[in-house]
């Protein structure tokens, strides 16, 4: 075990708040597009994530926690119905196929990233000042 695992450990879940609010951003940016260059309507994305373990070496194999790591990206499948005859991507019925993304949900997730990398940011500045002060004791 290094004493740099807490600083690892807060830079993945800075790392991963990152990607959460570069997904959201993108979700926000794409809230009216009703096509897309696979042609539908852009649908939301979320970030999947897990704990990132890993197996010690020795005699007791233990799992370790190194922090978290990204599963990858889920599409959110739902269709969004409008009636707007007038749009050139309507249907035959005038119904046109809009974007999933509710704003008010990618807020409240963008607010959570920020206050969950805000926290990162602050444990990562209490693990420093820990590591300091260990170097400082090995001094004297």
């Amino acid at each position: 075990m290094s004493i740099f695992n807490g600083l690892n450990i807060n830079a993945s879940g800075l790392a991963l708040e990152r990607f959460k609010l570069d997904t959201i951003s993108t979700n926000i940016a794409n809230v009216n597009t009703t096509k897309t260059a696979e042609g539908g309507p852009y649908k939301q994305k979320t970030v999947t994530f897990a704990e990132n373990l890993r197996q010690s070496i020795g005699k007791n194999r233990l799992e370790r926690s190194y922090g978290v790591r990204t599963t990858g990206i889920v599409e959110n499948q739902e269709v969004k119905m409008s009636y707007d005859p007038e749009n050139p991507d309507a249907d035959e019925n005038g119904y046109v196929e809009q974007s999933n993304v509710n704003m008010a949900d990618e807020m409240v997730a963008m607010l959570q990233a920020v206050r969950t990398y805000e926290a990162n940011v602050s444990s990562a500045e209490s693990n420093k000042t820990i590591l300091k002060k260990a170097l400082e004791i090995s001094k004297n």
